[in-house]
């Protein structure tokens, strides 16, 4: 019986040796997980057609401010910004959020003075598009 007894101590203490040891050990990697590639498109069609927007300065602009890595102008081949008529699609590699790019279209139209004129509205899940304000309405409900 006391051999029975310092035999199943012996074995709690190696089971809880083992488990303790177990839980130091850093977790096994299963895999990287792939960022997969984010695609999105912001739609220019109605300031360009008024010729009131430019979009190759918004095109470089873009290609200058937009960081990877917490630098600025060195996209590399994680990010990609293609223009296709009126439209710029950007294709990025890396985690990259859709609201940056939002935030981003709000400073190009402050700084060429158009924000108080054009607004920034998802089109859809990856799009966006610039849309003017709608003075026309408020001048009707003016009168």
């Amino acid at each position: 019986s006391l051999s029975l007894s310092l035999s199943l101590s012996l074995c709690v203490c190696v089971c809880l040796f083992v488990c303790a040891s177990r839980s130091l050990q850093p977790a096994a990697k299963k895999g990287s997980k792939a960022v997969k590639a984010s695609k999105y498109t912001i739609d220019c069609t109605e300031p360009v057609e008024d010729d009131i927007f430019d979009i190759a300065s918004f095109e470089k602009f873009l290609h200058d401010r937009i960081k990877v890595n917490g630098k600025t102008g060195v996209l590399g081949d994680s990010v990609t910004i293609v223009r296709e008529g009126s439209q710029i699609n950007i294709t990025a590699k890396i985690k990259f959020s859709k609201r940056y790019l939002k935030y981003l279209t709000k400073k190009f139209l402050k700084k060429q003075l158009l924000r108080d004129y054009i607004r920034v509205v998802a089109n859809s899940h990856s799009s966006y598009k610039l849309r003017f304000f709608n003075f026309h309405n408020e001048e009707e409900e003016a009168e």
